[in-house]
């Protein structure tokens, strides 16, 4: 992209060059106020559309310099809009994070819970087949995020809903816990970036509906080892998966 004509300002705005260092236009109106937030924003949005595309590409570790540079500002700039990687993750992906509770909702209100549990996931993991920053968001723990933890929470209380409710239903086995379905759907959505970069990007399909095949009740299925996994040791677990 092409670098931008104006200076940067220690308030996060930049200066056009244009008016006194008060900001004041020729007329001393004040015009060259409108101005800087004018190019405030623009870069702020520039940052925000070169973050999405090399999250997606490179994933959530991705160099912050390599977006400054993309957007075609100065890493202050960047910076100074989003002082962490935690504040500029949450920019980017706070729309994606909500569509994955919408669809979590409409699953909630399918009364069959097999169908409600399959069409959920298929939706969450289409996303993460498309999107690595998404993914690594999603299958991952990382602290600051406002929008992940709300995405976690929503995403973990419709698991349980689907759950009980299969269980009364029949279709889901006694013995499943959150934990367990929550644990092996990210140690899977882990694996589909390289597995539809080896492949093809529908490849997931295939290993996910073996694993929605263990969660069905069966007659003959044995019980599971113990113990289950504990919210506290899930959380650590995904912590480490980001490492």
């Amino acid at each position: 992209m092409k670098m931008t004509d104006s200076t940067d300002r220690p308030d996060g705005t930049a200066d056009t060059g244009s008016g006194s260092g008060t900001g004041s236009g020729k007329d001393g109106s004040g015009a060259g106020a409108p101005v800087r937030r004018r190019d405030a924003r623009r870069n702020r949005d520039l940052l925000l559309e070169a973050a999405h595309e090399v999250f997606t590409e490179l994933g959530l570790n991705a160099p912050l310099d390599v977006i400054a540079r993309r957007a075609g500002v100065g890493n202050a700039t960047l910076y100074r809009h989003f002082p962490h990687r935690a504040a500029l993750v949450d920019a980017v992906f706070r729309d994606q994070l909500t569509g994955t509770m919408d669809a979590g909702d409409r699953a909630r209100d399918v009364d069959d819970a097999w169908t409600g549990l399959t069409g959920y996931l298929q939706a969450v993991f289409t996303v993460l087949a498309t999107d690595r920053g998404t993914n690594d968001l999603m299958t991952t723990h990382l602290e600051g995020v406002e929008s992940l933890e709300a995405v976690h929470a929503h995403n973990h209380r419709t698991m349980e809903l689907l759950l009980e409710r299969g269980r009364h239903q029949g279709t889901i086995r006694p013995d499943l816990t959150t934990e367990d379905v929550l644990f092996a759907l990210a140690a899977l959505g882990r694996a589909v970036p390289a597995l539809t970069t080896a492949t093809t990007p529908d490849a997931w399909r295939r290993p996910l509906a073996l694993l929605c095949d263990s969660l069905r009740a069966a007659p003959t299925s044995p019980p599971l080892p113990s113990p289950a996994l504990t919210p506290e040791q899930l959380n650590e677990t995904l912590h480490h998966f980001n490492r």
